[in-house]
């Protein structure tokens, strides 16, 4: 089957589209839907818990668990304006809160 280079570079291009999602899981505006897609954002749990400012086994619990202590609230809120992850504000942790409760 040989076809005539001509007629194939008349052909529009279309862009590869990815076969994997790669990253936390998020809305359709970007805003992470939990908590460990939150803590995802940074680069490691690490940088998360330097930014929040607790230990790394207190993130990491924070991650597995899918809740964050209310006494982190605002440097979570800070950290995440900083890094540019919109929404992200005491309604939304507590929504998230809220929704463990209510689901335990």
């Amino acid at each position: 089957m040989n076809e005539n280079p001509a007629s194939i570079s008349a052909l529009p291009v279309i862009p590869a589209q990815p076969t994997s999602i790669s990253g936390p899981p998020t809305n359709i505006s970007g805003l992470p839907t939990s908590i460990p897609g939150l803590i995802d954002r940074w680069q490691s749990i690490g940088a998360f818990a330097a930014d929040v400012g607790c230990g790394y086994e207190a993130a990491r619990q924070m991650r597995r668990r899918g809740r964050i202590a209310p006494q982190h609230w605002p440097n979570v809120v800070a950290a995440s304006r900083r890094l540019g992850i919109a929404g992200v504000s005491y309604e939304w942790l507590a929504g998230h809160r809220a929704s463990l409760e209510e689901a335990a």
